[in-house]
C-alpha cells in the first residue's frame, strides 16, 4: 500500500500539533508549516513517521511557494490538506480594535489559506483525487461582541469551502469546513490577547472547552471516511456552549 501524505499547517502547536500526532497514528507521512522550526523538529522526532519541514510563515507565500514547488519527490503528492493556520486578535468592538489586527486576521484566515489550498489543489484535480479539510470556526457562524474581523475572516472560510466543492462537482476531490466552538489549553487565546493570562484564564474558567484532541480526532475521522462520503460542514462544540441565546440591551432607553 502506498503511504498517504497529510500537509498540516499551523503544526507547531495546538489542533495542528494534535493533528500531527493523531494522523501519524493513522498511518499517514507529514509535511509539517508552522514559523517555529525548533519546535517542529521536536514534533518530528517524537513521530513514528515520516516527515517533511517547512520553517515558513504562511502569510509569506514566495518562500512558502518555493518550499512547495521543492518538496521531495516522496511527499509531492499530496492526499490530505489541514488548513489549521489562523488566528484571533483582541476582543475589542470594532471602533476601538486595532487596524493591524484586522489586517493580520484577514491576510492569514482568509489570503494566506487561499493561497495554500491554490498550490495544493491543482495536484488534486490533475490525479482526481485528495481532500481538504478546513479550520473554520464557530464565530464564523454565530457573531458575538468583538469578534467583528475575526468572525468575517472565519464565515469566508465557510463560503469558500462551499464554493470549492461546487467547483469540484465531479472530481474525486473532498472537502469540508471543521468548525470547532470553545477550546482550552492551546496557543489561541495567549495570542488573541497578546499574552494577557488573566484575560485567557478568563474566557476559560469555570467551564471544560474542547480540547485540540477531540478536533484531531475529528479530523482523522472525516479523512477516513469512504471516498464517495463528502462532510460539508461539521461544527463541534463543547457541552458547556451552546449556539443560541440572543442578547437584548436594556440600557438604551437610560
Amino acid at each position: 500500500m502506498t503511504t498517504k501524505t497529510a500537509l498540516i499547517t499551523g503544526a507547531s502547536a495546538g489542533i495542528g500539533f494534535a493533528t500531527a500526532q493523531r494522523l501519524s497514528k493513522a498511518g499517514y507521512q507529514l509535511i509539517l508549516v508552522a514559523r517555529r522550526k525548533e519546535k517542529l523538529v521536536a514534533l518530528a522526532d517524537s513521530l513514528a513517521t515520516d516527515c517533511h519541514i517547512i520553517a515558513c510563515d504562511v502569510n509569506n507565500h514566495e518562500q512558502l511557494k518555493t518550499e512547495l514547488n521543492g518538496l521531495p519527490s516522496s511527499f509531492a503528492k499530496i492526499d490530505l490538506l489541514v488548513n489549521n493556520a489562523g488566528l484571533a486578535l483582541g476582543l475589542a468592538t470594532a471602533d476601538k480594535t486595532d487596524w493591524d489586527d484586522w489586517q493580520t486576521m484577514i491576510q492569514t484566515n482568509c489570503l494566506s489559506l487561499a493561497f495554500v489550498t491554490r498550490q495544493i489543489l491543482p495536484g488534486m484535480v490533475e490525479r482526481n483525487q485528495g481532500q481538504i479539510i478546513n479550520i473554520g470556526s464557530t464565530a464564523g457562524n454565530y457573531a458575538y461582541k468583538g469578534g467583528n474581523v475575526y468572525g468575517a475572516s472565519k464565515a469566508f472560510v465557510d463560503h469558500f469551502t462551499m464554493n470549492l466543492r461546487a467547483d469540484l462537482l465531479g472530481k474525486r476531490v473532498r472537502v469540508t469546513n471543521l468548525v470547532p466552538g470553545l477550546i482550552a489549553e492551546t496557543e489561541f487565546s495567549h495570542v488573541r490577547f497578546h499574552g494577557d493570562m488573566d484575560a485567557v484564564k478568563a474566557v476559560y474558567a469555570d467551564c471544560e472547552a474542547l480540547a485540540a484532541d477531540d478536533i484531531a480526532n475529528s479530523i482523522a475521522w472525516i479523512a477516513g471516511l469512504p471516498e464517495h462520503v463528502n462532510i460539508n460542514k461539521l461544527e463541534v462544540m463543547p457541552t458547556c456552549q451552546a449556539p443560541a441565546g440572543l442578547a437584548v440591551d436594556k440600557t438604551m432607553l437610560d
